[in-house]
């Protein structure tokens, strides 16, 4: 290895086999997918599958008012590609509409913050052209659970203690779904959502007038279920229920503005990935409307350090990747976003990576260090100072409070089949702790736009008819254009850094998929938080104290705010993917929380 070995063995085996490979947050969504690709799907099929059981088993951290990225490789087309299922903000959504009633930043909670939901016309665009199956095959397994019960994680229970007071005075349509009896579920219990259900089902019934057996009216079929969801009766019943005013994490009310024009004017669709070869690898992500080249600026700003410069389980090692991290984050507050020009070449590119990295001194910087890129001003954002890193950690779970405060969310899956196909994907928002549940549909809007400022002409301020900029970043890993690995983590703006960790282990580090995603991880705070309230901590780390004393110490004599988070407290990756050498197909998920399982054969 060129790293320091692993401290301990593994919590599990890497999973090896040639048939097929799943992953994700949830056991039953790995299990969910698994079982369609063992009855002849492919891995679309089991993705879109396994994100349908993610709304039911994890719907603290997402749910089908929510929206999704993803980046994936059909080997019918031979590249990889984005899978754009970001909404933008409502026509209403304005700065000058948030600002006259009397808000400084966007809500963290309630439906004034919602984009247009993107999650579900994704899910059915990957289905309809890249999948296989049917949408009632695919659905079965989401429409099973929601309407027979699925057992809850300790985790849930702990989300909807936290914000029980919120839900009984204030949003008591969902204290009706998520406090059964007028109790916090106990981890184990089994919840039911029949209206989730006959939410699916009225989908596939979208279709049934569509006859036929070919591949047109399987499309077809999908188209149909599209429309009742964006122009049908789900807009209907969304617009009609978030008009009237309910509690926001302000602890002021407030009306959503989202509208059927809203919901009407928005598809899902595919986008060129923005990639950079390091060290041989090329590494795939999202554009900049999402955060995901703050992992490929990372990457170039290291690539100039020799490898065994680069180990996180040293001290100078991880000094080395906080710092870049930090840079490469400011870069991201300063110029990523859907509503200006983002100079991402210049960002991209060897010079810039190579000036960033000459400001990596002994010590940490406690600045926010944006760079200069000519033509362009750099936006500094408000820098409100935190005073609670700890509630940062935590594995990769929301922190949410009676306010409604969220921080750090998120489900993922990766799939790969024995065809060739792979997929990554992140889905999130609509959690159930976003809004208030409509009882119609089952599930509640998103709040993706507390990802926009409201500060006027930066790349993220908030703009009807745009993208909010958001954090779900998975990754595709190709060599000479075939597909390795499939990556993701929750997590909000700790994703790229735990799986840049991953990454480095792997590429570098000669690690196990396992054992890089059991290994010790860190992130920095030092960079204002996509989540409202936005706040960051100059300097601010926080680490598993697995990391070692020797470790940290070493951190904080360079001067870092080191919060230890606990031994398993942070990231929860899963991967998929196949082994260049020998072919064969791998997976391997997070430990942590005890919730995370890879399956295969």
């Amino acid at each position: 290895m060129t790293f320091l070995p692993p401290t301990a063995e593994t919590t599990r085996p890497t999973l090896r086999g040639s048939f097929g490979m799943c992953a994700s947050t949830h056991w039953l969504a790995t299990a969910a997918a698994q079982a369609v690709l063992e009855r002849g799907g492919n891995a679309f099929d089991a993705a879109v599958a396994a994100g349908f059981v993610l709304h039911v088993a994890e719907p603290h951290l997402n749910g089908p008012g929510g929206d999704l990225t993803g980046v994936f490789f059909d080997v019918r087309t031979g590249a990889p590609r984005v899978l754009m299922g970001q909404g933008p903000a409502p026509a209403g959504a304005t700065r000058e509409h948030f600002l006259a009633e009397g808000l400084e930043l966007v809500p963290g909670a309630g439906a004034l913050a919602a984009a247009v939901p993107g999650a579900v016309d994704a899910w059915l665009h990957l289905l309809a052209e890249h999948g296989t199956w049917e949408l009632s095959a695919v659905l079965a397994h989401a429409v099973g659970y929601a309407r027979d019960g699925c057992p809850m994680v300790g985790r849930v229970g702990e989300t909807i203690a936290a914000v029980r007071e919120l839900f009984e005075g204030h949003w008591p349509t969902s204290a009706a779904v998520w406090l059964p009896g007028g109790r916090v579920p106990e981890p184990g219990q089994v919840l039911r959502n029949p209206a989730y259900a006959r939410t699916l089902d009225r989908l596939i019934e979208a279709g049934a007038s569509v006859v036929g057996d070919g591949e047109d009216a399987r499309r077809a079929r999908i188209e149909a279920a599209r429309a009742a969801w964006s122009t049908g009766f789900v807009a209907a019943a969304a617009v009609d229920f978030v008009a009237a005013p309910h509690r926001h994490s302000t602890g002021t009310d407030h009306a959503g503005v989202i509208t059927l024009a809203d919901f009407a004017g928005f598809r899902a669709g595919e986008e060129e990935p923005v990639s950079i070869v390091f060290r041989g690898r090329t590494i795939a992500k999202t554009g900049p409307w999402g955060q995901g080249p703050a992992l490929l600026q990372t990457l170039r700003i290291l690539e100039g350090f020799a490898d065994h410069e680069l180990d996180p389980s040293t001290a100078a090692g991880a000094h080395r990747i906080l710092e870049a991290q930090k840079l490469a984050f400011a870069d991201r507050e300063a110029y990523y976003g859907d509503a200006v020009e983002v100079p991402l070449s210049r960002l991209l590119s060897p010079e810039y990576g190579a000036q960033r990295r000459a400001l990596i001194g002994p010590q940490a910087s406690l600045e926010f260090r944006p760079g200069t890129v000519d033509g362009c001003t750099p936006f500094r954002p408000p820098l409100r100072e935190a005073y609670d890193t700890p509630a940062d950690g935590g594995a990769g779970e929301p922190t949410v409070r009676v306010s409604g405060e969220v921080r750090g969310d998120t489900c993922h899956l990766d799939v790969a089949d024995r065809h060739g196909n792979m997929v990554s994907i992140t889905p999130s928002g609509g959690w159930l702790q976003s809004s208030p549940l409509i009882p119609e549909l089952g599930f509640c809007l998103g709040t993706r736009l507390q990802m926009t400022w409201l500060e006027p002409d930066g790349p993220a301020t908030l703009t009807p008819g745009r993208r909010p900029r958001t954090t779900l970043t998975p990754t595709l890993v190709l060599i000479d254009g075939a597909p390795v690995t499939a990556l993701g983590s929750p997590g909000g703006d700790q994703q790229d850094q735990w799986q840049l960790l991953y990454l480095l282990r792997t590429i570098i580090g000669g690690y196990s998929p396992q054992q890089a995603i059991d290994a010790p991880a860190f992130h920095t705070t030092a960079v204002p938080g996509s989540f409202w309230p936005r706040t960051w901590t100059p300097g601010g780390v926080v680490v598993e104290d697995r990391l070692g004393d020797a470790v940290i110490d070493g951190l904080r004599a360079r001067g870092h705010r080191v919060v230890r988070a606990g031994d398993w407290a942070l990231g929860r990756l899963s991967a998929a993917g196949r082994e260049p050498e020998t072919g064969l197909l791998y997976a391997a998920a997070n430990p942590r929380g005890a919730q995370g399982y890879a399956a295969g054969r």
